[in-house]
């Protein structure tokens, strides 16, 4: 049994400052300076730095309870900002950059923020134009010195709230110890917000105890598992810390263990940075880690040769891993196991070539030295489970809401289910209602949603269990499976009730189909609103000499970053389009009952996206949005 370090609940700044001491001279944070050159922190340099920073808020009049926000992409000056934060015994308030300026002022003016830290030039400017509409926010605090602040005494550097923080510590010798000493594990450390699928953001209030003991149930799991993340990892950080998920499983974990935090310079960048940090570990959505796969699958697949040879030893690694699960589909993925014991002598010899011959270059994608990476915010397939599983990469599927501080089930290495979300974790209770909604309670759900006693109330049953909102089945061995969002489940006119992420999972792997929206509420069947691989398709029909019409190609970003975002009609209504498109919704048609299986499909012309507040900032589609953004051709699919 793997020792079980660093598992004592108290505040989030006694954390911090514990880690500081003990884990001083070793890397803390790791981040790229320039095209090809990285600099890092250690655990002192990042502790001198918050300690400034915690002085300069309360030079500025920073009072215990108050409330501060970050809006600003993953950077090492995130995590600072956070911690100086709560340091001072405020309330951090995280807020996503992609969101607008209306979005923002709400956030900012129902939270109460005093001071609002953000980093670059485009966040400046959404602050500036809704800056009188924020009458109780004091300062904006801008990371990057490089941005030319507005003539307003309002804005401020992050430098120069830090020299302030020098010389007030000066003046005031003990302050910084004195304010952090002050809180206590029940005081709200973090008020987060909710990506507002079905209405209006909601703030959920949640305590330095309910992060800590996260952190301590997430520890638990990974000694039983056999392994424990410690000084010597490397976890590579890229989904939003604005999210509860990136912030306590990746960057509080991280510091609670001691170990270096890399940034990926944006999730677009992924393929690169792995190469350039070699992770040991990652937090992944389950929209990321098929991109990944993708990316995986084209580079191993560049020559008729490759691609015959990855399909062979991805059927091969299938087999291996159908072979070594257990009676109820669990699959011992632990650090230890040899995944051929016990398997015929011929499945071991085909495993072997598989593993040399692609397998092993498929690791080295991930950088050398990738150990584990944990997925959650959506059900991953468990197809994908399954084809990662076949490749040796482990990947741990849990399960969590904002408003539980993430898992509360958690897949253990030593029995992966695939499909499933595992058992539930320590600290928690659940149960099923009548209706099929998954109930919990424990100590990491949240005390409730800030200034909204109503939508608090509505929260909980009167025996305190949260309603999750997720339709949930409890199998054989404990573990659980997510069935859907309870407000996603469609009803046809039939009566059928139909998982639309059941559905939707079958194109995790498509090899045609980007994005998919499938509905069918009140109506005789299931269809879907369809958006091709729009780069790739393009790339399938200049090969064969089928021209577009190229004018009509919208792109967005830049370098690796450079997408396709919309494409003529004539693009879509080609017929070799149409007949790819075909070819995935068959495949993904055969692993359906007649009723769930998609009858007809609009193929778009244009992605979902964010801008047009069709996905969330965790890349999940908001389907409410979507259909009625498609109002005109899902008409078109029923008449």
């Amino acid at each position: 049994m793997v020792k079980r370090e660093h598992m004592r609940v108290c505040t989030v700044p006694q954390m911090f400052n514990e880690s500081v001491i003990k884990y001083g001279e070793r890397r803390c944070q790791w981040f790229k300076t320039g095209p090809n050159t990285t600099s890092s922190l250690t655990y002192s340099e990042v502790g001198m730095i918050v300690r400034d920073l915690t002085g300069g808020l309360l030079a500025l009049g920073m009072q215990k309870g108050d409330r501060a926000a970050i809006m600003s992409y993953n950077c090492p000056q995130w995590l600072w900002s956070d911690f100086a934060i709560l340091c001072s015994g405020g309330i951090t308030v995280t807020i996503y950059p992609t969101l607008s300026p209306g979005e923002m002022k709400f956030i900012v003016n129902n939270s109460g923020s005093r001071f609002l830290f953000i980093r670059d030039e485009a966040t400046l400017e959404k602050v500036c134009q809704v800056l009188e509409g924020m009458p109780l926010l004091e300062k904006v605090i801008v990371m990057d010195d490089n941005v030319k602040l507005p003539p307003d005494n309002k804005f401020m550097h992050l430098s120069v709230l830090k020299e302030i923080g020098m010389r007030y510590l000066h003046k005031h010798p003990y302050a910084y110890e004195k304010a952090w000493h002050d809180i206590k594990v029940w005081d709200p450390a973090t008020i987060i917000y909710t990506s507002g699928t079905t209405g209006q953001p909601k703030g959920a209030v949640h305590t330095h105890q309910t992060i800590m003991t996260a952190i301590q149930a997430d520890n638990n799991n990974f000694a039983h598992a056999g392994y424990m993340i410690d000084e010597n990892d490397i976890n590579l950080s890229f989904l939003p810390l604005s999210h509860s998920y990136e912030r306590q499983c990746g960057q509080m974990v991280s510091i609670n263990a001691g170990c270096t935090i890399a940034y990926a310079e944006k999730p677009q960048t992924i393929m690169a940075d792995l190469q350039i940090f070699k992770p040991t570990w990652f937090c992944c959505v389950p929209r990321i880690f098929e991109r990944i796969y993708m990316a995986i699958r084209d580079a191993a697949s560049s020559t008729p040769e490759g691609k015959a040879a990855f399909e062979r030893a991805v059927s091969i690694g299938l087999k291996v891993i159908e072979a070594r699960m257990d009676e109820h589909g669990c699959v011992d993925m632990g650090f230890d196991v040899d995944l051929l014991e016990g398997l015929p002598e011929d499945l071991k010899e085909e495993y072997r070539w598989a593993d040399q011959a692609v397998f092993s270059k498929v690791r080295q994608l991930l950088g050398g030295n990738f150990r584990i990476a944990f997925s959650a915010s959506a059900a991953l397939s468990a197809e994908l489970c399954k084809l990662y599983m076949a490749m040796g990469i482990r990947i741990c599927e849990g399960y969590g809401l904002t408003e539980t501080m993430n898992a509360i089930n958690f897949n253990s290495l030593r029995a992966v289910m695939p499909g499933s979300v595992g058992p539930t974790l320590y600290f928690s209770e659940e149960k099923i209602a009548e209706d099929g909604e998954l109930l919990v309670r424990g100590k990491t759900v949240f005390l409730g949603y800030y200034k909204n006693p109503e939508a608090t109330a509505e929260a909980f049953t009167e025996d305190g269990f949260f309603k999750t909102g997720d339709i949930a089945v409890k199998l054989p061995n404990g573990y659980y499976k997510i069935v859907d969002r309870k407000k996603s489940i469609i009803v046809l006119d039939t009566g059928k009730n139909v998982a639309r992420a059941k559905v939707e999972s079958k194109f995790a792997t498509a090899r045609y189909i980007e994005q998919i929206c499938v509905l069918g509420d009140d109506r005789k069947f299931i269809s879907a609103i369809v958006v091709p691989k729009f780069d790739y398709i393009m790339n399938l029909l200049k090969a064969k000499g089928i021209e577009f019409d190229q004018s009509a190609i919208v792109y967005e970003g830049e370098g690796v970053e450079r997408i396709c975002v919309k494409v003529g009609d004539d693009f879509v209504n080609h017929e070799e389009v149409r007949k790819l498109i075909e070819e995935d919704i068959a495949e993904a048609n055969k692993e359906l009952e007649d009723y769930e299986r998609i009858k007809k499909y609009h193929i778009s012309n244009r992605r979902f996206l964010e801008s047009m507040e069709e996905l969330t900032p965790t890349l999940k589609t908001k389907h409410r949005n979507i259909i009625k953004n498609f109002q005109k051709e899902i008409e078109a699919m029923y008449s």
